[in-house]
């Protein structure tokens, strides 16, 4: 008996040790703590931050994080782009939450409409949130009409999301209508924000096991590893470009690059320089909605700047491209709003330069198109030369084999000048009453 009771005790040892071996395991499995992808966001709305912050979520929900946050602080940005992140956020399967932040950030134009579709909206103690009437594509002047249906479409927009995250959407339409801005406790006695806490970590803990709405996804962000990420070098890089005045910047030095290589042939650097900066420039005529008028304006200031070197206007088409160039400038980007606008002294100090170098360079080679042909032998007709030894002449720094017109000899130091050039390259000389010519 004493054997079958060793082998039923040793089977109960072995079970109780894989008992508590999976016990052990599994609850090591739920011990792990939840994970949170922090986007830094401290930009404008734009398409190149726009795939920034959709390359965030895609990885949060690819990742398997269980909350992306977004630290917002933003002056707004084109509506196109504000759009297309509010949808990337609202087909998550994971939450989005938007904390505006830190203290002194805000929240403003498309911010407000991207943080009212966040499944949490949080703010730091002194932010601000709201200003999302919506510029027109002129920058003030707007018809009655047009602009009652832009308001009203951003108006239902942004009440629409905060309706159906459970906030109040009166005082979000309000940030629409009547240009309504608030502080931080403001927004949260209003209930536009759903918490204010001073640290990400504060937020983390306070949202724990909240349930979003309209998802119904359940928080679990207490104790969270938070793991950072911001744009990348090229987005960064990218960003610059998107900049009104860099693109009229780049698109400016393509301009003169192509042109002084086209008059320069085979200068190279020019023409390599300038097709670069004008791929540059493309790049953001292409991010950006542009005016045709814009466009149009700046293609004709650069026809009047080349039409000075062929029409003797006296500089009249040249200050004609200048100011041509300052109107179409200012134009190009009137589309995106008044916070895509290229400066007024950006776009004076690029058609002054433009002008100076391309109107005086232009005249010049225009000038020496018009000007007779100086190469070749023919050019020493007429020219002063002193007959040395032998019979030959100096002339213009080179020795010339040489006779006289009428026969006779030449004489060393005499002074002549030439009448012809032979077919063997030999000059015809006459003899000439002026001085002995200096060597």
């Amino acid at each position: 008996m004493a054997v079958p009771l060793l082998r039923v005790f040793c089977f109960a040892l072995a079970v109780a040790a894989s008992a508590l071996l999976l016990g052990g395991t599994a609850s090591g499995a739920a011990g792990e703590p939840p994970r949170v992808l922090v986007a830094e966001f401290d930009n404008d709305v734009n398409p190149v931050t726009q795939g920034y912050l959709q390359d965030v979520f895609e990885r949060g929900a690819r990742d398997g994080y269980d909350a992306v946050v977004v630290e917002l602080d933003t002056p707004g940005g084109l509506g196109s782009s504000m759009r297309e992140i509010v949808k990337s956020m609202l087909a998550l399967p994971i939450p989005v939450i938007v904390y505006v932040a830190p203290s002194g950030s805000s929240a403003d134009s498309a911010g407000a409409v991207i943080g009212q579709a966040a499944d949490v909206l949080a703010m730091a103690p002194q932010t601000n949130i709201g200003s999302s009437t919506p510029i027109s594509t002129s920058g003030e002047d707007i018809s009655k009409d047009l602009r009652r249906k832009v308001v009203n479409d951003a108006a239902a927009y942004i009440s629409e999301l905060a309706r159906e995250h459970g906030r109040n959407p009166d005082a979000s339409e309000a940030m629409v209508r009547e240009a309504a801005n608030f502080g931080a406790r403001e927004a949260l006695a209003k209930d536009i924000v759903d918490v204010v806490a001073p640290t990400l970590r504060g937020l983390l803990e306070t949202i724990d096991g909240r349930v979003t709405k309209p998802k119904g996804l359940r928080l679990e962000t207490a104790g969270a590893v938070v793991e950072r990420t911001e744009m990348s070098l090229w987005k960064r890089a990218l960003d610059l470009l998107v900049d009104p005045n860099v693109i009229t910047l780049m698109l400016s030095l393509g301009l003169v690059g192509l042109l002084v290589e086209l008059y320069s042939p085979g200068l190279v650097f020019p023409g390599t320089v300038g097709a670069i900066s004008l791929l540059v420039g493309l790049y953001g005529l292409q991010v950006l909605p542009v005016s045709v008028a814009g466009v149009l304006l700046l293609l004709l200031a650069a026809g009047f700047w080349v039409a000075e070197a062929f029409v003797p206007s006296h500089g009249a088409l040249t200050l004609a491209g200048g100011v041509t160039f300052v109107i179409g400038a200012l134009l190009l980007f009137d589309p995106a709003g008044e916070s895509y606008q290229v400066s007024l002294w950006t776009a004076v100090s690029v058609a002054l330069t433009l002008t100076l170098l391309l109107g005086v360079a232009l005249q010049r080679v225009a000038r020496a198109r018009r000007n007779p042909v100086e190469v070749g032998v023919d050019r020493l007709v007429g020219t002063l030369a002193e007959v040395r030894r032998d019979g030959y002449v100096h002339v213009n720094g080179e020795l010339w084999r040489a006779r006289g017109a009428d026969g006779r000899p030449l004489t060393p130091g005499e002074t002549v000048t030439v009448k012809a050039v032979e077919d063997g390259l030999g000059l015809v000389v006459a003899s000439t009453p002026t001085e002995r010519v200096s060597t």
